[in-house]
């Protein structure tokens, strides 16, 4: 196991909210020897793969060539237009609060800060106490004004904020100056049991001043940051976005000189690092994808399951087809998560089984089978079908002169068309149509998903190392502020149980009320969760301290090539 040093900066997408993406990537033919690969293990747990070496067996300079598929709609990932994928460019930017070893142990990040401190419990009270080094790109010191000013702006009570998640601000009554300006105390109006993810990221108090701020400052680049890297170039004509070293890192210096982001289609980004365009390509996802890569010089398949599973999504918004939640829970027991799960991952994990919860994954602390509710039975579909009124007209299902016709949205890509047919095959047995609609990666979310432009919708979460902080974001309904409810769904008493939930500073209880919350989220047929990412990533073999990171944060500064 290797662990990350308290000099290492986070890899964002482990802690902050959990965020969309485009869920697995395109199956490619295999090239060279049809040599076995061993199937890995899904079930997350205190492991990484990342080549761990350390710092004088890394080259001084060098550019790491990553990919994404689309520009992010924002750099102001706490912004609701963004997505994922930002996470992965702006993580080597920004302040965050904790580091993480692949076991999901927690440590003060000391670039950051010195000491975060949970100093009461009634009022529940934090101090946060800043490195006196720590500086925006700027030059300007980070305040507590810059936790201030985000709190203000996350917590939800000014809607004019486009936020996608409010957990934990909401729960803060004031954040007040210190002994001095590098002290921040945050007193929080209700107890709120993940604490420890706020300020995860923390952008500077410009950024969050106003709703228009917050909007647009962050829109098109990032003028201030404060990571070991800053970006340096946004190119939108040649598709690229480059990081350099930011000149007033006070901390151990980045061995990399540059970090490029290409804009590249993932059924494009495997062909691209066996051309050597690329020095990796994260979640492979089909056997045939790691065969390829497996067998092409001078790539390493690096695997450890990642914090990341995909789903369908259901829209239940008033007046959408799918509004009614037995209808909803009709359907889901008409769809075989099993066949799909065989489908897609048979030969990548030893045992492929559909993920039953939507909180934690198979080998975290806090997981149990919750979707009883929701278990594969096609005759007990058809029943409630024809109890809520939808009779068999030849082949296809109707109701009030209406056929049943359910539109499946996803972003092009081949497992998830596969995983399409798969549920149209299903549903058709029980007189459902299934309409598969594909759409380009780069305007998936702003166009199709954040409007609500489907019946079912598949995609990712990229889940945070904190389970709990899912439930406000994603599973809580209020109509005047979805955030990531993007399925419209919820009820009052759903929403009362996890305020409870996030509330509970036990552990246990909170993990007790937790599993409570997603068996009721279950029986509300909000979404389908898939299958849990089995985390393979494709790397060129000199690439250190990269790769398959698993629980654990990256160290920016150690990233490289070796020598």
């Amino acid at each position: 196991m290797t662990t990350v040093t308290d000099s290492g900066r986070l890899r964002l997408a482990g802690f902050r909210i959990a965020a969309p993406v485009l869920a697995l990537t395109l199956v490619l033919g295999g090239c060279g020897s049809d040599s076995d690969v061993q199937a890995g293990s899904s079930t997350i747990g205190a492991i990484n793969d990342i080549n761990p070496q350390d710092r004088d067996a890394v080259q001084e300079g060098g550019n790491l060539r990553l990919a994404i598929p689309g520009f992010p709609p924002t750099f102001n990932s706490s912004h609701v237009d963004s997505d994922g994928y930002v996470n992965d460019v702006v993580g080597w930017t920004i302040p965050g609060t904790l580091t993480s070893d692949a076991a999901g142990n927690l440590t003060t990040d000391t670039n950051y800060y010195t000491s975060v401190e949970l100093t009461n419990t009634n009022p529940q009270t934090i101090t946060y106490t800043i490195n006196p080094k720590a500086v925006w790109s700027d030059g300007s010191p980070i305040t507590w004004n810059d936790l201030r000013s985000q709190v203000a702006a996350l917590s939800g009570r000014d809607p004019a904020f486009k936020v996608s998640a409010t957990q934990a601000y909401s729960s803060v009554d004031k954040v007040e100056r210190g002994v001095d300006d590098r002290q921040a105390i945050v007193t929080f109006a209700e107890h709120y049991a993940e604490w420890k993810g706020l300020f995860n990221p923390l952008y500077p108090a410009q950024s969050t001043a106003t709703p228009q701020a917050f909007d647009e400052l962050y829109r098109n680049d990032m003028p201030l940051s404060a990571g070991p890297f800053m970006i340096t170039t946004v190119d939108r004509a040649q598709q690229r976005i480059v990081l350099s070293r930011n000149p007033r890192w006070w901390g151990e210096t980045p061995k990399l000189t540059n970090v490029t982001y290409s804009i590249l289609d993932q059924s494009a980004q495997l062909s691209a690092l066996q051309n050597n365009e690329l020095d990796a390509v994260d979640y492979l996802s089909t056997i045939d994808e790691i065969k390829t890569a497996t067998n092409s010089p001078g790539i390493q398949v690096r695997r450890a399951p990642a914090n990341r599973f995909s789903h369908i999504t259901f829209n239940g918004a008033p007046g959408a087809l799918l509004s009614d939640p037995k209808l909803r829970i009709a359907i889901s027991k008409g769809i075989n998560r099993q066949v799909i799960a065989t489908a897609i991952q048979n030969g990548l994990v030893t045992d492929p089984k559909p993920l039953n919860n939507h909180l934690y994954l198979v080998g975290q602390t806090g997981f149990e089978d919750n979707a009883e509710s929701v278990a594969f039975d096609p005759a007990a579909a058809a029943r409630m079908l024809d109890e809520l009124g939808w009779k068999l007209n030849g082949d296809v299902r109707e109701k009030d002169g209406r056929k049943l016709e359910i539109r499946d949205a996803m972003a092009q890509n081949d497992v998830q068309i596969q995983t399409a047919t798969i549920v149209q095959q299903n549903l058709a047995e029980i007189g459902v149509k299934l309409i598969i609609e594909t759409y380009p990666g780069t305007n998936f979310f702003t166009g199709v998903i954040d409007p609500g432009n489907f019946d079912l919708a598949q995609f990712a979460w990229q889940k945070s190392i904190f389970p709990l902080g899912a439930l406000p974001q994603i599973y809580a309904y209020d109509p005047a502020n979805i955030l990531s409810n993007y399925g419209r769904i919820g009820s009052p008493e759903l929403n009362a149980l996890i305020e409870e939930t996030i509330a509970e500073l036990d552990p246990q209880k909170a993990i007790e009320l937790a599993n409570k919350a997603d068996r009721m989220i279950f029986e509300e047929g909000f979404s389908l969760p898939i299958v849990q990412s089995a985390g393979a990533t494709g790397v060129r073999a000199n690439l250190a301290n990269y790769g398959a990171f698993g629980l654990a944060s990256a160290d920016y500064t150690n990233i490289g090539f070796t020598k």
